[in-house]
């Protein structure tokens, strides 16, 4: 008889295991995170994963709407000339660079086909920052770019996005959307539906998708998130099943086929690793170099060794495709 599956998102808060409660993993009395409530209105960590998209959006509009007073107003236009269309608003503040190479924006419907909630979308950006030859997507959603953060040339942002203050924005970052960065980190890699805390050091070319990125944390060069499972890719979206999580001797069902990393506060992952999806590093679980990180839990305080000599890492085993 198969074991009981049970499902994640129909337990009570305190029936969710340690291993999934985000205390676990981020100590917000030693690192105080500004948009930590998105994890005190959940009961697991993946409950906060889903819930980046709705905080994220209900953050930007509130926080543009309290601070547009102390910005200037450009609506359809850049202060510079760039490449423009579609509705959109920029909102400066004082000492501010913004020099995008582009911003696109929302193309009206047709007059007959018109919606009242038909609106366009703003970036709001702080004191000091700087935004030099970017692609600002304004179509789906806010940008708010912090104070003193740096935006270089070939990023490319799609809102609904929230970048804190004094982060380095490295060229050929790419923020798909739904993104939350925290203060003082370092993006280069290409980042959809995650928060990455302050300090968090993406600073290489990687993919990180539907994750969470504690304090310091850290990618090497070329490491990667795996957010779906090779096999679930063979089959139509609403064919997938939800990703289950073996933890305290119980399988959950996380409730969704897509989850990239959770990673604890000072979790580093090491250059060239590829982590499978619902991967959980606790507090200061170092992955060496070249590692496949198998779905599971790990640490705290422990270092994850690739060993080929010793161990093999390649198991060769026949496929039968689906029918």
């Amino acid at each position: 008889m198969a074991d009981e599956v049970i499902k994640l998102q129909s337990l009570r808060k305190e029936d969710i295991p340690a291993d999934l409660r985000a205390e676990t993993y981020f100590d917000f009395n030693a690192h105080p995170f500004e948009h930590q409530s998105l994890f005190e209105k959940t009961d697991s960590v993946y409950a906060a994963i889903l819930g980046i998209s709705e905080y994220a959006t209900k953050w930007l509009a509130d926080t543009i709407a309290e601070k547009r007073s102390a910005a200037r107003a450009f609506n359809n236009k850049t202060p510079k000339p760039a490449h423009t269309i579609g509705n959109f608003e920029v909102l400066l503040e004082d000492g501010v660079v913004f020099e995008p190479a582009r911003i696109i924006g929302r193309v009206p419907a047709p007059q007959k086909a018109r919606r009242k909630d038909d609106i366009s979308y703003s970036v709001y950006v702080c004191k000091g920052a700087r935004v030099i030859g970017a692609d600002i997507y304004l179509e789906n959603g806010n940008i708010y770019i912090g104070a003193e953060t740096t935006v270089e040339p070939g990023v490319g942002i799609k809102g609904p996005v929230i970048i804190g203050k004094k982060t380095e924005t490295r060229q050929g970052a790419y923020l798909r959307g739904d993104c939350i960065i925290g203060n003082g980190c370092t993006i280069r890699g290409e980042i959809k539906n995650c928060v990455l805390m302050d300090k968090a050091n993406f600073p290489h070319p990687s993919y990180l998708g539907d994750s969470l990125c504690g304090y310091m944390t850290h990618f090497g060069n070329q490491a990667t998130t795996a957010n779906l499972g090779i096999f679930a890719g063979l089959v139509e979206k609403h064919q997938r099943k939800p990703l289950v999580v073996h933890c305290g001797g119980k399988d959950y069902d996380i409730g969704n086929p897509k989850m990239g990393i959770c990673m604890g506060d000072f979790s580093q992952v090491g250059c060239n690793c590829v982590s499978d999806p619902g991967t959980f590093l606790k507090p200061y679980t170092i992955t060496y170099s070249l590692a496949r990180i198998s779905k599971g839990f790990y640490g705290p305080n422990e270092i994850l060794k690739n060993k080929p000599l010793e161990h093999g890492v390649i198991e060769r085993s026949p496929y039968k495709p689906p029918t």
